[in-house]
């Protein structure tokens, strides 16, 4: 790409951009557009052949809500294109820009405070910038293809059996929940609230009795000892604009208690996710994960799953 011309420098980069995605990974969507109806300024940095884009967004939950537990209360987001040769080095450029930003808008020291960079796993040209500026990354958006082959698992424990969630499962779910939650706040990427037993309580509740079940609970020998909670088209339509398949499922939850760790209940619970998001037509099947999470990450992957997009996070966002 040559040098760009001032008033076409922002469509320039994000046709490359495009097709720099297309290049790194067939599964990611075909253009990763800024979102133009967010407040919050744009940055643009160019240098020779190459010109980088970000836009900076704020949000902000309530301690009370579902969506408080995955992530802090305020979170700030830049969303980047990167075109040309030195990308690495104009998205450094971006992250100080941005900086001086989040310096002026964010409390220093606040814990509930995240600045997060959402990055195609397979774009990895920039990472160095990101993590000497202070980011790490805390969980990817993983993906499993529908005609994707998974590695075989541990054998399945012939005592297990997967039915649907009834209201007599109510607490276990909720505990099974709550152990996930417990567990993976030690990698980052999520936050048990004070309101957390009753937020996943509702929850739950919400998802019990369903016309087509979406909260399965797995026995082992007449034990409640596994979860899985899904999402399938249309409900999981807001997770589709992250990949280029048409129809796509979410897999929420899939949770094993610790007793019942490494005996097949995990891999049995992912082998009825996947049996049902077939049944629904599902392209692909998306979920999130704590990268660091040395449960996690191997297990996903014998499942046939592999990183699509990464989080990279610095919490607070300004120290």
């Amino acid at each position: 790409m040559k040098g760009f011309n001032t008033e076409m420098n922002a469509e320039a980069i994000a046709t490359e951009h495009a097709a720099r995605l297309s290049a790194a990974d067939s599964l990611l969507p075909l253009s990763e557009p800024l979102d133009t109806f967010a407040e919050g300024p744009v940055f643009e940095v160019t240098k020779g052949d190459s010109g980088a884009t970000g836009r900076a967004t704020h949000t902000e939950v309530t301690p009370d809500i579902s969506y408080s537990l995955w992530r802090a209360l305020k979170e700030h987001r830049l969303s980047v294109r990167l075109a040309g040769s030195q990308s690495d080095e104009l998205l450094g450029d971006l992250l100080v820009r941005w900086d001086e930003y989040l310096t002026s808008v964010a409390a220093p020291g606040d814990w509930d405070t995240a600045a997060v960079v959402v990055r195609p796993s397979r774009d990895t040209i920039g990472s160095a910038e990101l993590l000497r500026h202070g980011f790490a990354p805390v969980r990817v958006l993983a993906v499993r293809p529908a005609d994707r082959l998974a590695a075989s698992g541990p054998p399945a424990e012939p005592g297990v059996r997967i039915r649907p969630a009834e209201a007599a499962d109510h607490d276990t779910a909720v505990r099974l929940h709550t152990e996930l939650l417990r567990y993976d706040a030690e990698f980052g990427g999520v936050s048990v609230r004070a309101s957390a037993t009753e937020i996943l309580a509702a929850e739950v509740a919400g998802q019990i009795g369903r016309g087509n079940p979406t909260l399965w609970i797995a026995e082992l020998y007449g034990r409640p000892l596994g979860l899985l909670q899904i999402q399938l088209p249309p409900e999981s339509d807001w997770v589709s604009s992250y990949t280029r398949a048409d129809r796509v499922g979410y897999l929420t939850t899939l949770s094993v208690a610790e007793q019942a760790r490494s005996s097949g209940v995990g891999s049995a619970l992912a082998t009825h996710a996947h049996q049902l998001f077939d049944e629904a037509g599902a392209e692909a099947v998306l979920l999130h994960h704590a990268l660091a999470n040395p449960r996690s990450t191997p297990f996903w992957c014998s499942q046939g799953y592999r990183p699509l997009w990464t989080y990279w996070q610095r919490r607070p966002a300004v120290r």
